[in-house]
């Protein structure tokens, strides 16, 4: 499966999980199932097959960490409180925060631009923007908070 794929349905499943208050098996089986159907991401090729278990691999790895994430994101959001921002923009960011503390199989710079383009999709016009401005000022500090995640 395309991560891109991966990622737009973690972010997707991560909604459903704070809108419903789903378990993550129940939001990734129902919007796996709604992409399936709807085709919207158009899996129509065969290699556009979706994995689940990679899906569960970014919902579990975010959630485990949300708080910590959450906290992380809080320190690069100036002038803005994590409750305030659109849950939409709050998902992507803590995926692409959770990507690039928590895993080392991604470069940073392919998480951020990713994030960015899912912000464009989804999100508000300006959302694009502030996703960039967030996630860039915290890739400039990922080894020092990579260090400091890995104490914790």
């Amino acid at each position: 499966m395309r991560r891109r794929l991966a990622r737009e349905l973690a972010v997707q499943s991560l909604y459903q999980i704070e809108m419903n208050e789903a378990t993550a098996a129940d939001a990734i089986a129902h919007v796996i199932e709604e992409a399936r159907t709807e085709d919207e991401a158009q899996l129509t090729r065969e290699r556009d097959q979706i994995a689940p278990h990679e899906v569960l691999e970014l919902v579990e790895g975010t959630m485990q960490h949300k708080r910590q994430i959450d906290g992380l994101l809080s320190d690069y959001l100036k002038g803005w409180q994590m409750d305030r921002l659109s849950k939409v923009d709050r998902e992507i960011m803590r995926l692409a925060t959770y990507e690039m503390v928590f895993r080392e199989d991604v470069p940073p710079k392919v998480v951020v631009n990713e994030a960015i383009e899912m912000a464009k999709n989804f999100g508000t016009e300006e959302s694009g923007k502030f996703v960039n401005g967030v996630l860039g000022k915290m890739i400039k500090d990922l080894e020092t908070i990579r260090n400091r995640s890995s104490e914790v």
